[in-house]
């Protein structure tokens, strides 16, 4: 091990045949989180990230020029009846490449699971095509660590934070909400900061909140996490470096990662753990391609779990014209929040709720989330009216499905050689039932907000994108247990949103955190006593 040190941080260099690190595939809201914790606890951690590093600086404040730096472009296939397979085959997911993941482009919203959310099979019952299952751990169990993220996070309206201002749009939709009968009405939790806090600066209400935040008040592991753990002297992150295999010895126990580095060159790090939070594609991607003969369905897939159960947030979109400006793209873009049909209520006709939540967009996604590649005469009106616009989004709850699943192309290759994943994604038909619920609960906010023009728009590309390697307190149900220890291989974990035994209605992130957290603690105890 050998000290390098930069202008920005003091890092580290481990020696590729050390087998005492753990190594972790990916560095967003799960890998990265894990790796300074584990860090701060006195482990060592080799942090394997197939995107580049980049500063602050870096980002830029322009929504297509963001998205073509930011997002995770290597190709993928997608099959299934969802209506995102016709408009996005090639591109059904919305997730970034880089160090920091997807924390860098998230908009920031930081909701809790609530306690049904937890128990879904035991609340929802038998749900007709849907495999519910239980999660491992309860609400009360995570309400500790849900404490822990919060303040890590800086999430506003808790722990004496305070909430955002209200902008135009927040103004007009919970204007509109209050008027249509709601009375959860309120500015949402999210993980920017309102002050200046934890070495990050306030928000400056820009609104690019989804292109990388110049001003760095939004949480992402890229500066929040990744830096403090490097300052340990315990953490060397190794970025455009592609994970290709997990390897493991003659008894089955996981001993290192073959990866491609910035050079090109296959290199491999030794490791005592390897924890994979690759996100929901490529987490049960590399389980799959390392199957050998020990294990020929892949690692930990006695179950036969891995890459089953995908599942992501339902997303609607409602944009209405008002006669007067609302200038939506001034301020933080998703701003209030609606949490009156949060809760479960099956006289609704499907199972779990939804979040109804203002959304702000600047003019170049605002005219793709209308409708992708449209034209003419009354398309271009609509976007003549874009200062005139206020937008509403409904997310809610999807059903976990043994046919949406993650598999391997059986010909076609990547850059890398390595077969290209095959997403398939199916709408449960509860979903189609909860989107029109949620397009008339827009509806109603913004016609008693005085829109005099609601248009309903096409779903996009996901990017919570969750399950596909789900807890289960029975290995025949899943893939890791509730610490995201997987049920087959004792020091191979999953550190991601691919653990999500179920969904939830709101954004999945800061769960996210909180179990990484969580099993930082359960890692580093094991190791202390010598579990593997």
């Amino acid at each position: 091990m050998t000290d390098t040190h930069s202008d920005d941080v003091a890092s580290v260099t481990f020696d590729q045949g050390d087998d005492s690190v753990v190594v972790i595939i990916g560095s967003g809201a799960g890998g990265g989180t894990l790796a300074n914790e584990l860090a701060q606890k006195g482990v060592n951690v080799v942090v394997i990230e197939a995107g580049p590093r980049r500063k602050i600086a870096d980002f830029v404040n322009d929504e297509h020029a963001a998205y073509d730096m930011l997002t995770w472009h290597d190709r993928r296939t997608c099959t299934g009846n969802s209506p995102v397979v016709a408009k996005f085959p090639e591109a059904p997911t919305w997730v970034a490449k880089g160090v920091g993941g997807t924390t860098q482009h998230w908009a920031g919203q930081a909701v809790r699971f609530q306690e049904h959310e937890f128990r879904a099979r035991s609340t929802y019952g038998e749900v007709p095509g849907a495999t519910l299952i239980d999660w491992p751990v309860s609400l009360d169990e995570m309400l500790p660590y849900y404490d822990r993220a919060e303040d890590k996070m800086g999430v506003s309206g808790t722990h004496d934070m305070p909430h955002m201002p209200e902008s135009n749009i927040a103004k007009v939709f919970m204007h509109g909400a209050r008027r249509a009968g709601f009375k959860q009405v309120s500015q949402v939790n999210v993980a920017v900061n309102m002050v200046p806090r934890d070495g990050r600066n306030a928000c400056d209400q820009i609104g690019f909140c989804m292109q990388g935040c110049k001003s760095g008040a939004k949480w992402s592991t890229l500066y929040a996490e990744i830096p403090k753990a490097e300052e340990t002297g315990r953490c060397e992150v190794r970025p455009e470096c592609m994970a290709l295999e997990i390897q493991h010895d003659e008894g089955g126990k996981v001993i290192g990662v073959l990866y491609v580095d910035s050079a090109g060159a296959e290199q491999v790090q030794k490791a005592r753990v390897v924890c994979v939070a690759g996100n929901s594609v490529e987490t049960p991607r590399i389980l799959l391609q390392s199957a050998t003969s020990k294990f020929p369905d892949g690692l930990a897939n006695g179950s036969g779990h891995v890459g089953r159960n995908y599942m992501r947030n339902m997303f609607a979109f409602l944009y209405g014209i008002f006669d007067k400006p609302v200038n939506m793209h001034r301020g933080f873009i998703a701003p209030g929040i609606v949490r009156d049909e949060a809760g479960h209520d099956p006289s609704r006709g499907f199972p779990g709720g939804l979040y109804i939540t203002g959304l702000g967009l600047g003019l170049p996604y605002h005219a793709a989330f209308l409708d992708p590649g449209a034209w003419g005469r009354e398309f271009s009106e609509l976007i003549e009216g874009y200062q005139y616009t206020c937008g509403v989004a409904v997310l809610g709850e999807d059903m976990p499905m043994a046919s949406n699943d993650v598999t391997l192309h059986p010909t076609d290759k990547d850059q890398h050689g390595l077969p290209v994943p095959v997403l398939n994604m199916d709408s449960h038909p509860t979903e189609f039932v909860l989107r029109n619920y949620g397009h008339k609960c827009a509806t109603r906010i913004l016609e008693a907000a005085g829109a005099r023009t609601i248009i309903e728009c096409p779903p996009m590309p996901s990017t919570h994108n969750l399950g596909s390697c789900r807890m289960s307190v029975k290995p025949a149900d899943g893939v890791c247990n509730g610490w995201g220890q997987t049920h087959d291989i004792a020091n191979l974990f999953i550190s991601d949103g691919s653990q999500f035994s179920s969904n939830n209605a709101g954004n999945p992130t800061l769960t996210i955190v909180t179990l990484a957290i969580r099993q930082a603690e359960y890692i580093a105890e094991q190791m202390r006593t010598n579990e593997f």
